[in-house]
């Protein structure tokens, strides 16, 4: 799975901007794709992140996007990978 970390690249220098010592490790190589962005992101509100929330799920519900979905509850036990946690008995 790909990870996501933010930075800033000066030339050839990457400042981290949150902590990157767990996919970036010191002791060895690891190669990376950059992805220059257009425009620094723009924080969003949370009124604005939940109004936006808001509007994703009636675009689904006008899409019927779920309407397939006959048991909501089994639907989602199909599709999460459940794993039996260690020392806990399920």
């Amino acid at each position: 799975m790909l990870t996501t970390l933010k930075a800033t690249v000066q030339g050839d220098r990457i400042q981290w901007l949150e902590d990157s010592e767990g996919v970036f490790p010191a002791s060895r190589l690891v190669q990376a794709l950059i992805t220059p962005l257009e425009e620094p992101p723009v924080a969003a509100t949370p009124d604005e992140r939940s109004q936006r929330r808001v509007a994703a799920l009636k675009k689904l519900a006008s899409l019927n996007a779920f309407s397939s979905i006959q048991d909501p509850v089994a639907w989602q036990h199909e599709v999460r990978s459940d794993r039996e946690l260690p020392g806990r008995e399920p």
